[in-house]
């Protein structure tokens, strides 16, 4: 599977994006999906997650109230709306899917693909 993220920009604080993450496997809606980012200089840390059917979403606590995670299944997409931007939201981010298909949210290491990123940089 290839993994397509899209939507990042230079954007100043307090402004909202939408990521786009496109799925080129035809089993897309069989697994979790999440976003990951890495700050410059920092490891990369989970941002969000959402079941296959939507109905469960999880969030990292930096993110709660600002960011939403949803996915269309019927588009292989699964997108990262970021409200009230701020800068130590700044990064890459990244979208990945997760093979776990009991737990939730999926632990970490049960990601087994991820597309290339895209750039968030939010200006203060």
């Amino acid at each position: 599977v290839q993994l397509q993220a899209s939507g990042g920009g230079l954007v100043q604080a307090g402004d909202s994006l939408r990521l786009s993450c496109v799925s080129s496997g035809r089993t897309f809606s069989s697994y979790p999906m999440g976003w990951f980012r890495r700050a410059p200089g920092q490891e990369r840390e989970f941002v969000a997650s959402v079941s296959r059917t939507i109905s469960r979403t999880a969030y990292a606590d930096a993110v709660k109230g600002r960011f939403t995670i949803s996915r269309d299944n019927a588009e292989n997409t699964v997108y990262l709306h970021m409200n009230n931007l701020k800068s130590e939201d700044t990064g890459v981010y990244y979208c990945a899917r997760s093979r776990n298909l009991g737990s939730f949210p999926p632990p970490v290491a049960s990601y087994d693909a991820w597309g290339r990123g895209t750039q968030v940089t939010v200006s203060s």
